[in-house]
């Protein structure tokens, strides 16, 4: 398997959703997307960030008109439907379905044209960039689809190339929570934002308690939870 791993970053107002990534430091987005052809993709998408700017985010999460696929500033001729699957204060997770697709300049719709059997895609964004990695059975035509990306970018963006190296496993942060309970997770979040972890402490338990809303006995258990499955991880990693 060859991972193959790029970045494009985005101008001021070259992209209503980046625009809100660039305006707000706290988001941060992961996705997981799938395309077997080029008439159709899934995306799975995990948002985080501080109340205020995932409330602020998520009117364009859930519009269907609002166009996230394309690079090119064309918007896609396809059906798009979109479902929010989990809400948490910190969290938001979408999956979007795009179909019968008749022209959409979408990195994995591009990749589905040269490359056969199937790719896999993790997109990362922050800020004003967003980090595409593509695993892919062969290497054989990624100097065509480095080409035709970067052929195909719109005004305002432009593209950075990573690395490509084989690979014998592939580690996805938005794949690899799901051993972590989301409430445990949410505590986890708020707790490294609010400097927990810092020596010395830049909150305390009950400071957290108080702003989660919970008894401080729940938020100290489901943290304790949640780092005791982190440094399980870890070990396991290392073995």
């Amino acid at each position: 398997m060859y991972d193959f791993t790029f970045e494009i970053t985005y101008d001021a107002g070259a992209d209503e959703y980046v625009d809100l990534f660039m305006d707000r430091d706290s988001l941060r987005s992961e996705a997981i997307y799938s395309c077997l052809d080029p008439s159709e993709l899934w995306t799975l998408e995990s948002v985080t960030g501080d109340p205020a700017d995932l409330a602020a985010v998520d009117d364009l999460l859930l519009d269907e008109s609002v166009e996230r696929e394309s690079i090119s500033g064309r918007e896609c001729n396809s059906t798009r439907t979109t479902s929010l699957l989990t809400e948490e204060q910190r969290r938001r997770v979408t999956y979007t379905y795009v179909s019968e697709v008749d022209y959409c300049e979408a990195v994995p719709l591009i990749a589905a044209k040269y490359i056969d059997g199937g790719v896999l895609f993790e997109q990362t964004r922050t800020g004003d960039t967003v980090r595409w990695r593509v695993l892919v059975q062969d290497d054989s035509k990624i100097g065509l689809l480095y080409d035709t990306l970067s052929a195909k970018l719109g005004e305002g963006l432009s593209f950075s190339f990573k690395h490509l190296i084989e690979v014998t496993n592939w580690e996805s942060g938005l794949l690899s929570r799901a051993d972590i309970r989301a409430e445990q997770r949410e505590i986890l979040k708020v707790s490294v934002d609010r400097g927990y972890f810092e020596t010395p402490r830049e909150v305390t338990l009950d400071e957290l308690a108080e702003e989660l809303e919970l008894p401080r006995s729940t938020v100290s258990y489901r943290l304790r939870r949640a780092t005791a499955e982190l440094a399980k991880r870890f070990a396991n990693q290392q073995l």
